[in-house]
């Protein structure tokens, strides 16, 4: 994990003095809306639907134990005692006083934590896989070149005021667990003909209004270059991204009107001006950089039993271990999801002190860390395997042991139309009707894996478009409705989900969903995932089902 320096401190110091002047000023009148609204946004505040939301990032998705207690501290202080991890691995405070909102950053700063850049139009919060480093399908850690990039990028004069907002995600591993394809950047560490570290650059992925798979520009960047290439493209963007208009101002527009060909060229010859310049990385600067990120202190001999059982319940543990627990490449220790999906609870929301006994489960088993996912659950990276029985009970009280990873009810949900100004519909309430209507585990796990995605509105904070099965809140006239889409998928076979038919309201969904799961049941060849079985059939058998007229 990377630790932070004197100069790092010292920005961040810097940085919160700045942004509590200007929030002086603001609040005394001296400094109109319209000038503080790009100030605050760079230092992560928005207003949103009933009071200011602070994000804040972290990098890569690691948090240390130390960071999480603080967390639990300025919930339980500054806010209403719980917080919400993000589909970005970024955390989320929805009730601050604005005010109070220095006092908050001084806080982060003294863990090395800041909101810097998760808002407004610039580089925002560099996110990987949270199997980085220990994955057995991978290529080479992410987390060093992400951690070069958010060095780059954070302040980055040229790049402070972009177009629009700009995310870019980095993966090591074949699964693409980092959904590169729907970024604005994505980076794939591949090896080139000589067996040397380079990236995949892909370009114009993301969702919102126009949804669209990044299209692949150079298939073999060698690692040096990374900065130089990544600054050619920024370049070309920031000269030629639409300003006139916010919603067809991102960077998958401008490649899309001038053709994935066309911009591959301009960013080619801009590169060929900055290739050999000052960002070029050293092999010096590449060792600093993976020099934060070793191994932690694995021991050599964990004496794992073949089976591990316990003296109680052992069909429960053994459906948590089949759900939640993940391969490591480092013999005798594994990753544990701690699940934030238990039933009646908001996918992704944690309590300060669920924070806290986060920390504790760190602590004790995991050296300290923990990786915050897309899916929006915890993992604790580095987990013996002897120890899963003990982790197991201590989880279980603590809420976290739920066993639906990758299930139907382990869906990623926005804040929607409860939180959200931008809103169209909630989402809170449709992610626990189908958390009720589908709670046996039995039922679940004959389905098997399928992402369930719902958003609150087009922005598709929700990432519906990538959902097995999507879920967008829309408004009709003033009255809520939710359209449904099928096939998205957001790893390496990424796609974007085809709309079923006409919208339903809200207490129609769950039902909606069993007919869709019904369908899938019906037609799937034996080890067939649904994703896989919906490719396959296509459509059509699903609206017939769905909007079937009764005889």
């Amino acid at each position: 994990m990377y630790i932070y320096d004197h100069h790092d401190k010292t920005l961040l110091r810097e940085r919160v003095t700045q942004f509590r002047r200007q929030t002086e000023s603001f609040l005394a009148g001296d400094l109109a809306e319209d000038e503080f609204l790009p100030l605050r946004l760079q230092n992560g505040l928005y207003i949103q639907r009933l009071a200011p939301m602070l994000r804040i990032n972290i990098p890569y998705g690691m948090l240390s134990s130390n960071q999480l207690r603080k967390l639990a501290h300025i919930t339980r202080t500054y806010d209403k005692g719980y917080a919400h991890f993000t589909t970005r691995q970024n955390i989320q405070l929805n009730w601050p006083q604005l005010e109070e909102v220095p006092d908050i950053l001084a806080e982060l700063a003294e863990v090395d934590m800041h909101a810097i850049q998760s808002s407004g139009n610039c580089i925002r919060n560099i996110t990987s896989d949270e199997f980085a480093g220990i994955s057995t399908d991978e290529t080479e850690d992410p987390r060093p070149w992400c951690e070069i990039i958010r060095q780059w990028s954070t302040l980055h004069p040229e790049f402070a005021f972009l177009p629009r907002k700009f995310k870019i995600a980095v993966t090591g591993s074949e699964g693409d667990r980092a959904a590169t394809q729907v970024h604005d950047i994505g980076l794939q560490l591949v090896k080139g003909p000589s067996s040397e570290i380079g990236f995949q650059v892909l370009v114009g992925g993301g969702m919102g209004r126009t949804p669209v798979i990044g299209t692949v520009i150079k298939n073999f960047l060698p690692a040096v270059h990374l900065l130089t290439y990544l600054e050619a493209i920024l370049r070309v963007y920031n000269r030629y991204g639409r300003r006139d208009n916010k919603y067809k101002a991102r960077i998958k527009i401008l490649v899309k009107a001038w053709t994935p060909e066309v911009f591959t060229q301009k960013v080619e010859e801009e590169w060929l001006r900055a290739k050999n310049g000052p960002a070029t990385l050293t092999d010096t600067e590449i060792a600093r950089a993976k020099s934060f990120f070793t191994a932690p202190a694995y021991e050599k001999n964990t004496d794992c039993p073949d089976q591990l059982t316990m003296p109680e319940q052992p069909v429960a543990f053994t459906r948590w271990c089949d759900r939640n627990v993940k391969q490591h490449k480092t013999p005798g220790y594994c990753a544990v999801f701690l699940s934030l999906k238990p039933t009646g609870v908001a996918p992704g929301d944690v309590t300060e002190q669920q924070l806290e006994s986060i920390a504790e489960l760190a602590d004790n088993y995991s050296f300290g860390e923990v990786r915050v996912t897309h899916q929006q659950n915890v993992v604790l990276a580095d987990v013996k395997q002897k120890d899963l029985p003990a982790l197991w009970v201590e989880a279980k009280k603590m809420g976290f042991a739920t066993p639906n990873v990758g299930t139907l009810t382990d869906m990623i949900c926005c804040p929607g139309g409860d939180f959200c100004s931008l809103a169209n519909a909630k989402s809170i309430p449709v992610a626990e009707a189908i958390q009720r209507c589908f709670d046996d585990m039995d039922y679940l796990y004959d389905i098997g894996d399928v992402s369930l995605n719902i958003s609150g509105c087009m922005n598709a904070c929700g990432h519906h478009h990538i959902g097995n099965i999507g879920i967008l809140g829309v408004d009709k006239k003033g009255l809520e409705f939710y359209q449904i889409q099928l096939g998205g998928s957001a790893g390496s076979d990424a796609a974007l989900g085809s709309v079923l038919g006409p919208s339903f309201f809200a207490s129609e969904v769950p039902e909606v969903i069993a007919k869709i799961l019904q369908v899938y049941v019906d037609h799937r060849i034996d080890g067939e995932r649904f994703f896989d079985t919906q490719r396959r059939i296509g459509i059509t058998p699903f609206k017939e089902c769905i909007y079937a007229k009764a005889a």
